[in-house]
């Protein structure tokens, strides 16, 4: 977890961050696995009342998320 400092009073904050991952960080190898796919649960909470079928987020960017792609993630149950 890191800790954010403000850069007014120097001081810790009092609200702790956990470090996130991108695609660099993750290293995925093929290996065998009694689990099937139908019993995996990749629901994440956006917040406490927003639950995302798929771990994924479009940006806000009309350059980036087009309507295709928002509706595709919305069906999805992405965002």
């Amino acid at each position: 977890m890191a800790t954010i400092k403000s850069p007014r009073t120097n001081s810790s904050s009092s609200r702790k961050f956990i470090d996130g991952l991108t695609f660099d960080d993750v290293l995925l190898v093929p290996a065998y696995s009694q689990v099937l796919p139908k019993e995996v649960n990749i629901q994440s909470h956006l917040t406490k009342s927003i639950v995302l079928n798929i771990p994924m987020l479009s940006a806000a960017m009309d350059t980036v998320t087009e309507a295709n792609l928002a509706i595709a993630l919305a069906r999805e149950g992405g965002l």
